[in-house]
């Protein structure tokens, strides 16, 4: 049996990486890969699809959205794949459908690629929906919660992660769709908006100061206004961070 497959995720590396390792199973027959969540969506309303390898996080869409947009009723056998560190992932290891921690394993690949493809011969399909409910509400529920105030952020660095604890990021810089964390003379690049990243960053601690800019409270030296326009805030470390006008108002508030 050839279980038609579709890779979705926005990094061309990792879906090349994710091409090549499928390369050896003969029952793989990859069909299509997608950027985005826009194309993932058309894709599997146009191809016939047993199989997708989806990013958990991409700009503008996510592998949520995607389940949603399609509808559960039209969605084949979900492998995530995902950027989350394995505690946040923890909680629905045990569910129908599996997933993959970047950088992939190939070992855990094979293993993973095993079951589900066991399940999509032994399964009907209404089996396969209602475990994919569940799968998404576990999901959203649990990452929801872990960027809910979490202490510690993993950055993906090659094999490697980096533990950067929140309270150390003196601030946040968005560069398009990445956030650069600047931790002392260190800086790291988290692939996230600036927006979502601040959904993760306890609003008693961090305040989004700019569009482009977010301080760590515990960090601000002074707040700096210069004419009409021009608004500053001054870390400890004598950094200037340019701050609109409703920033200047948010941080005026938290001064009270």
């Amino acid at each position: 049996m050839k279980f038609r497959t579709l890779i979705v995720d926005d990094e061309p590396l990792a879906r090349e990486r994710l091409r090549r390792l499928l390369g050896p199973d003969e029952e793989i027959e990859v069909v299509k890969e997608c950027r985005n969540g826009r194309e993932a969506i058309t894709a599997l309303k146009q191809t016939s699809v047993d199989l997708v390898l989806l990013d958990i996080e991409m700009p503008g869409m996510n592998g949520f959205a995607v389940i949603k947009e399609v509808g559960i009723e039209g969605m084949p056998a979900v492998i995530f794949v995902t950027a989350h560190d394995s505690y946040a992932v923890r909680a629905f290891e045990v569910q129908a459908l599996d997933y993959l921690m970047k950088p992939v394993d190939p070992a855990r690949l094979r293993e993973a690629l095993r079951q589900v493809k066991g399940r999509i011969r032994a399964e009907a399909r209404g089996t396969t929906e209602t475990r994919l409910h569940a799968l998404l509400e576990k999901l959203e529920g649990h990452v929801a919660s872990i960027e809910a105030y979490g202490e510690h952020l993993l950055v993906p660095n090659g094999i490697r992660q980096t533990v950067v604890q929140i309270d150390q990021i003196d601030w946040v810089e968005a560069a398009d769709y990445y956030a650069v964390l600047h931790v002392g003379s260190n800086s790291y690049t988290l692939r996230r908006t600036i927006k979502q990243l601040a959904r993760q960053l306890d609003p008693k601690r961090f305040a989004r100061i700019h569009r482009s800019a977010i301080v760590n409270l515990r960090r601000v030296k002074e707040i700096l206004h210069e004419g009409d326009a021009e608004n500053w805030v001054i870390l400890s470390d004598g950094q200037r961070i340019r701050m609109s006008k409703s920033g200047r108002r948010t941080m005026l508030q938290r001064a009270k």
